[in-house]
């Protein structure tokens, strides 16, 4: 059984506080992912989502990036390495080796999605960045990590029906498509990211378990 770590885009999911003692150490929705993870491990399958946002992102992610530098005044790169330490791995998007700061691009679907203020992205949501960036400054060794949201035109493909108008930005000036906000490095929520990780550990092994002794193998015998 391997040694489980978290993945920074979901330490937001097992950092929720449990709502009542009986919850234990974990919050469900923290046993529910654990979970997703360990059906993962069982099939050696990966549950993946997809559709035409995340398809956007991808497709874009280098104008993105573009207008996060010409924005910001940085030499952002994209990101290719994954680091880990014990308890957490993570492939940041961008990273900056001479300015020791990354920042993690979001390229919004849409004029309509776009947020104009950190504000206008769910708090729930933002917290799981939060939680992500820290990872991120913890693995990068940064003392700060941005979240850029960025709004560049809409590959033509997948528009589909919506108004162009939406999605085709480019006229506008590349300082009015971008929102962003900063995460400083927070030392002692990475304590308790290490606790966190280390009741996750302990609960991935009981479902591993569980499942082994509730899937045995079948014993026939000679006459069945």
């Amino acid at each position: 059984m391997r040694e489980l770590k978290i993945r920074c885009s979901a330490l937001g999911r097992i950092m929720t506080e449990p709502k009542s003692k009986t919850e234990g150490d974990l919050s469900v929705g923290a046993k529910t992912y654990i979970r997703e993870i360990a059906a993962q491990d069982l099939f050696g399958v990966t549950f993946e989502v997809s559709d035409k946002k995340l398809e956007k992102g991808m497709a874009v992610e280098g104008d993105s990036i573009e207008l996060v530098n010409s924005v910001r005044g940085w030499a952002m790169t994209k990101n290719t390495e994954r680091r880990s330490n014990e308890w957490v791995t993570g492939e940041a998007d961008c990273w900056d080796e001479a300015a020791k700061r990354g920042c993690d691009v979001k390229s919004a679907w849409s004029l309509q999605t776009f947020p104009i203020s950190a504000d206008d992205v769910e708090a729930s949501q933002r917290r799981m960045y939060e939680w992500q960036m820290i990872g991120y400054c913890w693995l990068w060794d940064a003392e700060c990590w941005s979240v850029e949201y960025a709004m560049v035109d809409t590959p033509e493909h997948l528009i589909g029906y919506e108004p162009l108008a939406l999605h085709v930005v480019s006229h506008i000036p590349a300082h009015l498509r971008l929102t962003g906000w900063t995460v400083t490095r927070d030392r002692a929520k990475e304590d308790a990211i290490r606790v966190k990780v280390e009741a996750a550990r302990e609960y991935y092994a009981r479902v591993i378990s569980e499942f082994d002794r509730t899937h045995a193998e079948p014993v026939h015998t000679a006459d069945q």
